[in-house]
């Protein structure tokens, strides 16, 4: 059985924001965004020095592969746009997943991204790099805000307007309770399977640091460049609303999501690296879903669609 298809409601008479951050929720998501960053810089000084083996490459490898897929997948193309319909344990499954890349529960992604959609680069967006001008002073400034500074401010989109469907629906309800138990589980049992690995309390912490928390501020600067670099350089070759651009450069570790300007040309379509040669690693997960029958009624590219947005 499937459950509907995720709708993306147009913006409505409720407010556009919910009631503003307290002073403990800015600190905790300071900390999950400034912990992680932190791990990076000391892991790079000690991969230099003592080396980083294959296990701890491998399961940095397998966390990033499914918690980017979660985020790609399941939060992006399948709960913000209903780009396919999804069985509930895939649903459930997707939702978890994208929680272990610890950028935030699914409810509140999603309606800051589809308030992103409803508002892009004009005034309303939460991350545009072209809210504050074109010089360069400014254009240094919406980088910055656009890549992660957003993520510090008190303002909070307001999920009655953006995401009622999930904000409905129990499944997410409890998964999105759950986020921090999730991102500990993201950090915590990447050090458990390093350390059993290699039987050594030195596994658990280079477990711990390079493939918990330097993983996960990876992660989180690919995520944000897509919402960074791929506003503001790249190839435009479909005609949006705003200025998004396919920037080919990211297209594998973003796992397809850096062909933005497809994206944005045409927000539900599962596929965003629609033209040849354009790799599209989440695109071929949906495809296999697809196969297994785990996903029903997916949104692939239609020519004559992209015939029409095209500007060359």
């Amino acid at each position: 059985m499937t459950a509907a298809t995720p709708t993306r409601p147009s913006p409505g008479p409720k407010p556009m924001f919910a009631q503003p951050a307290g002073r403990a929720e800015l600190v905790t998501i300071r900390a999950f965004l400034l912990i992680p960053f932190a791990a990076l810089v000391a892991a790079v000084p000690l991969a230099w020095g003592w080396g980083i083996g294959w296990v701890e490459l491998t399961v940095a490898g397998v966390f990033f592969t499914i918690s980017t897929l979660g985020v790609t997948v399941g939060y992006h193309r399948y709960f913000t746009h209903g780009a396919f319909r999804a069985a509930r344990p895939l649903r459930i499954a997707l939702a978890i997943a994208g929680a272990l890349a610890a950028q935030g529960s699914v409810i509140t992604w999603v309606a800051d991204h589809r308030r992103h959609h409803a508002f892009s680069d004009r005034e309303g967006d939460p991350h545009s790099p072209w809210l504050f001008g074109t010089s360069a002073r400014a254009l240094v400034k919406g980088f910055w805000h656009a890549h992660m500074g957003w993520l510090f401010e008190r303002d909070r989109t307001n999920v009655d307007r953006f995401a009622p469907d999930l904000a409905a629906d129990p499944d997410m309800r409890a998964v999105d309770r759950l986020f921090p138990l999730w991102v500990s589980l993201s950090v915590l049992l990447p050090a458990a399977i390093c350390g059993l690995a290699t039987m050594s309390w030195w596994g658990v912490l280079t477990g711990f640091l390079w493939a918990g928390l330097a993983r996960v501020a990876f992660q989180h600067h690919v995520t944000w460049s897509v919402n960074s670099i791929c506003h503001m350089v790249g190839d435009r070759p479909f005609a949006s609303r705003d200025r998004s651009a396919n920037f080919w450069p990211l297209a594998v570790l973003s796992m397809g999501e850096s062909w933005h300007n497809s994206h944005h040309a045409d927000p539900t379509c599962a596929r965003h690296g629609v033209r040849r040669g354009q790799v599209d690693i989440s695109a071929r997960v949906i495809w296999a879903f697809e196969k297994l029958g785990w996903a029903t009624k997916v949104r692939w590219p239609v020519p004559e669609r992209l015939a029409r947005l095209a500007t060359r």
